[in-house]
């Protein structure tokens, strides 16, 4: 009989076999490894797991679906919930969510909760199963501005709920930073993005993109001229961030943003890309976030020797442990307590290296976490072609600045009530990145859950 007290190991990529390619790293539970975790599962009277997550899957239930190998009955329970199940088993943060309160975690390890709804949702792609159902028609028309996790969990919940529902994307490609953000080899998106795409408009939900809400239309205008009785802004946040240091403008500069969003929506890395990407020989990323991992990990991937340059210790990287633990298993050299201060420069303004100054941990500051200071005359030199600056992103101010009536905060976010949505403006609800700034993909959805709820609660009045 397996220990009850560890997980079930999932098998993945070797890490030098991996860090050569773009393929998934993870490569999931088989049917028997998943009934055999799901046996873990103490089905708790009160599942605290449930209440760990964002969008309050009922897991226990799917869980105990699985352990018995109903599997389209897990898939249904789910479908209850979440519109992009196979997205959250594999980006999201179980280690503070889920799993993180799962009881089998105190003297063991949690049970896999991530990987189990991964495998349900691969189940049922792989099966041609559709769980979730559109709701009986009800007359009115909402429309949804962005395609990213917010606005897609949004446009699912509604379309349940007998709404006509229509997405405004201003890429080529619907998903948000499902499509331009996370790497393939995290994500795939012909595998996975593509077909959750599809389930939402499988539902009645019409996506239409390449249009830009705020220069193509206004938020006014969808309200007021063209029939919607509600909208939901999940514009995501792709405004990138800079230090504002000497040579920030070379050549060779990237924001991690740009550098992801040519690498994935435009298949950079592919040979035959119309857009490649020059990674460089060696790369330095600035930033210790799950986008600085992403960066990092795409670079290698892409032939470059990557140094990490965080300027606190390990122990405040924000990223994911099962990132870094990657990252660092591919050959990522972190350099820790370590900050730049100046970017060189040749003659023609391309990038030649990076002027670095040591760091050591003061006190606390108001994140709570350990301020770091800079140690005097300890600069030195890291020579480089390339740096990628992962530093956070905040909201783009066009539907802002075009929306009459539209209160932002002094970050740019977009004020709306966390519990339904609401914004300052009558009929416009919002969520995801452009309420909270860059956050995760699953507090994103649990944003376009609330809003579609507090729509629901609105139009139901009118």
């Amino acid at each position: 009989m397996a220990d009850m007290m560890k997980r079930v190991p999932v098998a993945e990529q070797e890490p030098k076999v991996r860090a050569k390619n773009f393929e998934e790293v993870c490569l999931g539970y088989t049917e028997k490894e998943a009934m055999e975790e799901a046996v873990r599962c103490l089905n708790c009277r009160n599942p605290k797991c449930v209440v760990g997550c964002p969008v309050s899957i009922q897991i226990n239930e799917f869980i105990h679906e699985v352990k018995e190998g109903n599997f389209e009955k897990a898939a249904e329970v789910i479908a209850r919930s979440s519109a992009l199940p196979a997205v959250c088993g594999r980006v999201c943060p179980q280690e503070t969510q889920c799993e993180g309160v799962c009881i089998r975690g105190i003297k063991g390890e949690p049970v896999a909760i991530g990987k189990l709804e991964r495998f349900v949702a691969d189940w049922a792609r792989e099966h041609g199963f559709q769980a979730a159902q559109a709701g009986e028609p009800n007359g009115k028309k909402v429309a949804v501005i962005g395609a990213g996790p917010a606005g897609l969990t949004c446009a699912g919940d509604l379309a349940k709920l007998g709404y006509d529902v229509t997405i405004f994307e201003a890429f080529h490609e619907p998903g948000g930073v499902l499509q331009y953000g996370i790497p393939e080899f995290r994500l795939p998106k012909t595998k996975v993005v593509g077909p959750e795409i599809e389930n939402v408009k499988k539902l009645g939900v019409k996506i239409l993109t390449n249009v830009f809400v705020g220069r193509s239309i206004t938020v006014d205008e969808l309200l007021n001229e063209e029939g919607f009785d509600a909208v939901f802004l999940g514009t995501g946040a792709g405004l990138p961030k800079f230090m504002n240091i000497p040579g920030e403008s070379a050549n060779g500069v990237f924001s991690a943003n740009e550098f992801l969003t040519r690498n994935n929506l435009m298949k950079a890395y592919l040979p035959e890309s119309d857009t490649p990407m020059r990674a460089g020989k060696k790369v330095v990323v600035v930033g210790g976030g799950n986008v600085a991992m992403d960066a990092a990990r795409t670079a290698l991937r892409l032939g470059a020797e990557v140094h990490v340059v965080y300027r606190r210790s390990e122990e405040e990287l924000p990223a994911r442990k099962e990132e870094v633990h990657h990252a660092k298993e591919e050959g990522i050299i972190f350099d820790l307590l370590q900050n730049p201060v100046e970017i060189l420069t040749d003659e023609n303004d391309w990038v030649t290296g990076v002027k670095i100054v040591k760091m050591e941990l003061g006190e606390p500051d108001a994140s709570g976490r350990r301020r770091p200071i800079e140690i005097p005359n300890s600069e030195y030199t890291m020579d480089c072609d390339t740096v990628i600056m992962s530093l956070g992103t905040s909201p783009n101010p066009l539907i802002s600045s075009t929306t009459k009536g539209l209160d932002t905060d002094r970050k740019g976010c977009i004020i709306a009530k966390e519990e339904n949505g609401a914004t300052t403006k009558t009929a416009v609800y919002a969520g995801g990145d452009a309420v909270t700034g860059a956050a995760t993909v699953i507090l994103a959805m649990g944003a376009g859950k609330a809003a579609a709820k507090g729509i629901d609660e609105f139009l139901s009045k009118k």
